[in-house]
């Protein structure tokens, strides 16, 4: 059993982990009006090089998510933060759309366990009456690195270039592979590492003929693509209907982040203290998640405002109600499944919503490129309250 202190110490680490995954994903999507414009791409050829990533981070969401629960979170993510860091220091030397695609199909390779490796460890380590707060935290950190990767790449890449702004990431996760393996010392290598031989993990096809499962598999398949989307796509739209420039860009597309930094601590948090007041799990869950929903249809009245500014505003009020939603729903998995089974269920979930991430950009661009990105913001105002309706059980579709 880990200590108090022990356990902040992995989590804060496990915080930093899933701030790198997604910081080293956003930092070609913030540069991407620039290397499309060197690289000579259009949309629809920007849309491919990101479904490499999300076709390689789907399957490895899944795959990763089982060896993680075999391996560990202590081995299971030592490799996988050394894997993607080698591959976003190679993005630094592509020579053009396919080197680039090659590239972040490694990329996505590497990350696919993170995030199940960072649940789980947040689900062994933390005692249950804090999961809420712990996996927070966790989701946290991946807000993390979506708000600072925009003024952090826009510096990086006006001092050393967009490859040097790669390579600067490649280097963080070096810097966290050290910290990660000094957190263990004086333990005892087999913390966390495997299921106990009397309780063996349960097998994909046990979870999945579980009802509950599904319904997470299938909200996650309908919101899924509106983060993929924010994530991989609203540079390229500030830069081609709104007309800023990447230093622009840099100065404002952070600050949606902010909202989902605030919500994922907040949510987390909120949820635990309805447990503690006599709430059930599920319905402490659910209800904020129905509150998030409620706010998701402020995303389609992006693409109709004038103002930017206003339109950023609009960004953020998205993102703080993803924040509530991914924070509740994560934690949610953590209470519907065993704990040796968490990475792989995340990764079950994880699955199912990349192959949705990798079907939506593959319409995006051609959409944008043949109309505009209107169509995409309102599609991404009604999927989450579908979810809700899906999770808990009310959803026509079933």
């Amino acid at each position: 059993m880990l200590s108090p202190a022990r356990s902040w110490l992995l989590c804060s680490l496990l915080f930093f982990a899933a701030a790198l995954c997604f910081l080293d994903r956003q930092v070609l999507s913030v540069l991407a009006p620039q290397i499309i414009a060197e690289f000579g791409m259009s949309n629809t050829g920007y849309s491919r090089v990101v479904f490499a990533f999300v076709l390689s981070y789907t399957v490895m969401l899944v795959l990763g998510g089982r060896v993680l629960d075999a391996l560990g979170t202590r081995r299971g993510l030592t490799l996988a933060v050394g894997f993607w860091s080698l591959a976003s220091a190679a993005h630094a030397f592509v020579a053009g759309p396919l080197t680039l695609g090659v590239a972040r199909f490694f990329l996505g390779a590497g990350e696919g366990p993170a995030i199940p490796g960072a649940i789980k460890g947040a689900v062994e380590w933390m005692d249950p009456k804090r999961r809420g707060l712990a996996i927070g935290l966790v989701t946290s950190g991946a807000s993390l690195g979506s708000l600072i990767a925009p003024p952090l790449t826009v510096w990086t890449a006006s001092h050393v270039g967009w490859r040097g702004a790669f390579a600067a990431t490649a280097a963080l996760g070096a810097i966290w592979l050290i910290a990660w393996v000094l957190a263990f010392r004086g333990l005892p290598t087999t913390t966390a590492a495997a299921p106990t031989a009397d309780r063996p993990a349960a097998t994909w096809r046990s979870l999945l003929a579980r009802p509950e499962v599904r319904r997470l598999l299938a909200a996650r398949f309908c919101f899924d693509p509106v983060f993929y989307f924010y994530m991989f796509w609203i540079p390229q739209y500030l830069s081609r209907e709104r007309g800023l420039s990447l230093t622009q860009i840099g100065a404002l597309i952070w600050m949606p982040f902010v909202a989902l930094e605030i919500a994922n601590l907040v949510a987390g948090q909120a949820s635990d203290m309805c447990v503690a007041r006599g709430w059930s799990r599920p319905r402490a869950r659910l209800t904020l998640m129905l509150v998030a929903a409620l706010l998701t249809p402020a995303s389609f009245c992006v693409a109709l405002v004038g103002s930017t500014p206003f339109a950023i505003a609009l960004m953020a009020v998205l993102m703080f109600a993803h924040g509530i939603w991914i924070t509740n729903f994560m934690t949610l998995i953590g209470d519907t499944v065993e704990s040796r089974d968490v990475a792989t269920t995340v990764g079950l979930t994880g699955f199912c919503g990349g192959v949705a991430g990798m079907l939506s950009n593959l319409v995006i661009g051609p959409v944008v490129d043949n109309f505009s990105f209107t169509p995409v913001f309102l599609a991404s105002a009604v999927v989450y309250p579908l979810a809700w309706l899906i999770l808990s059980g009310r959803s026509p579709l079933r």
